[in-house]
């Protein structure tokens, strides 16, 4: 594998560890009440390179209503 190759899997690699470490991290933070479905799906469907955690963030966590300005 030529090294430029080489680098760019790594980055890959090393961003998507990122990223689910980031979604794990906050399905165990935020409570049961703020995230649509079981804790145990959405921890199992993390582990599916990008495409889990980005759809955790994208569609897991429930949406907090905005406090109101006056």
């Amino acid at each position: 594998m030529p090294p430029a190759a080489r680098i760019g899997t790594v980055i890959v690699g090393v961003l998507q560890l990122a990223f689910l470490a980031a979604a794990q991290r906050d399905i165990s933070r935020r409570p049961a009440e703020q995230i649509r479905g079981s804790k145990a799906v959405w921890r199992m469907v993390t582990l599916i390179n990008f495409i889990g955690p980005g759809s955790y963030f994208a569609f897991g966590r429930k949406r907090l209503p905005q406090p109101t300005r006056k």
